[in-house]
């Protein structure tokens, strides 16, 4: 039996553990708690993405369109997964997926690095953004141990091998970023979208380049890192092109109490952290709700939610931390039950 780790309310399987069952063994009931564990590991990126973004002054800064695109592909993915369960006959847990910063990568993939809430700094990008899409790939030097793109092709193979009909769960749909999320009547429809999940945060295997015609998201956020875009040098890829300049933003501090929250935070920051939080837990009830409903209503309403966010982040960007005039304060992405 699997080991277990808890990422929210429920528990999520470790995938260790599931990648150590034999592929023979691959069946519908392993293909459910891999789907499972994928919505938290979509879930646990969005929220670290979007406090560098938020972080970032000018709105049209290259380096804030460039993890925009990513966070909207990562909600994407969030979405492919939940409609993948769902179709399969699973029910997908969103709220049990939500973790609590700072964390390792659900299912203790990659558990080299903590996972953490911040402002965008270099150190950032390349310890925590990098580190979530690390692929392998010559040009990101991996090492041996299991990336998420790993899991995937298992998913993928067991998908293949067993062909699970697809049943009349609920699915959701619409259009996110460049991205459209449509419900799956056809097996190999699941199979291009885990197809399309892997190569946009990893790439292919023979180009850094993901099916958008953009590069993928380890390259994108090593483009801001670098200060230099990806180019072909001598028939290989180097971030050796133009500068890409990093942009002005809240120091946000980071975020990497074990309890999660903010000690003692300032009165001006205190009902600011708490209604975001509301917003945030709200988010994750209405889109919970929708896929175990099959409410399209609340699927909206949830994605209005994510809308709100921004701003009240913002506010806490401007508000210096306490006892530290170099920093200032962020969201905390607490689900408050």
């Amino acid at each position: 039996m699997a080991t277990m780790v808890k990422t929210g309310p429920r528990i999520t399987a470790m995938i260790g553990d599931l990648l150590k069952v034999e592929p023979a063994e691959h069946d519908l009931a392993w293909i459910k708690k891999s789907l499972q564990v994928a919505i938290a590991l979509e879930l646990s990126t969005i929220p670290p993405y979007l406090c560098g973004l938020w972080s970032v002054k000018d709105e049209s800064a290259d380096a804030r369109q460039r993890i925009l695109g990513v966070v909207l592909d990562e909600m994407f993915h969030l979405g492919l997964a939940c409609n993948m369960l769902s179709a399969f006959g699973g029910k997908p847990d969103i709220i049990a997926a939500a973790p609590k910063y700072p964390t390792k990568l659900p299912g203790n993939v990659r558990n080299t690095f903590d996972v953490y809430v911040s402002g965008l700094t270099k150190d950032y990008v390349r310890t925590v953004f990098m580190e979530i899409e690390m692929p392998l790939h010559p040009v990101a030097l991996a090492e041996s141990w299991e990336t998420i793109g790993v899991f995937y092709d298992a998913i993928l193979a067991a998908v293949g091998n067993k062909k699970p009909p697809i049943g009349s769960g609920p699915q959701m749909e619409g259009n996110i970023g460049r991205n459209e999320l449509k419900k799956f009547i056809k097996l190999s429809e699941i199979e291009d979208a885990i197809k399309i999940i892997k190569e946009q945060g990893e790439g292919t295997g023979q180009m850094p380049d993901d099916p958008g015609e953009e590069r993928a998201h380890y390259y994108r956020f090593g483009e801001i890192y670098y200060g230099r875009k990806l180019k072909q040098v001598n028939g290989s890829w180097k971030w050796e092109g133009d500068p890409v300049a990093f942009p002005d933003v809240y120091p946000m501090a980071a975020l990497k109490d074990k309890s999660g929250v903010w000690p003692d935070p300032d009165p001006k920051a205190k009902p600011l952290i708490k209604d975001f939080n509301a917003k945030y837990s709200d988010m994750l009830r209405l889109l919970h709700k929708a896929w175990e409903t099959g409410d399209t209503g609340a699927y909206g309403q949830g994605i209005g939610k994510m809308f709100e966010l921004g701003p009240v982040a913002v506010s806490l960007m401007k508000i210096p931390l306490k006892g530290d005039d170099k920093h200032v304060y962020g969201p905390e992405f607490r689900y408050v039950p």
